[in-house]
């Protein structure tokens, strides 16, 4: 067997990401807005509510900050898009 016939490949398939890889920005804003609808509801003691409210609390907040790391990522990743088309149209073309 040769070096031609073994095909080697850097590859992996690491399988399905989390659940929240591909929400997008729209995804991410209606995780904030179930999050805050998740704390008021932990607030006025509503049906399904854990006995122990930080519980309730927490994971709430778990939800929030998800939606908003994902919010911040995509608004940095736009910024830095438009930066790198902005630097690519000034650059003088040369000879």
């Amino acid at each position: 067997m040769t070096d031609e016939d073994v095909q080697q490949t850097d590859a992996r398939d690491d399988g399905p990401g989390p659940w929240w890889a591909d929400l997008g920005t729209w995804g991410a804003v209606a995780l904030i807005a179930f999050g805050a609808l998740a704390a008021a509801w932990v607030y006025f003691r509503l049906p399904g509510t854990p006995e122990e409210l930080a519980v309730g609390y927490y994971q709430a907040a778990r939800i929030i900050a998800i939606g908003s790391v994902i919010v911040g990522c995509t608004v940095l990743g736009r910024r830095r898009d438009r930066t790198a088309a902005a630097e690519e149209t000034a650059e003088p073309e040369g000879a």
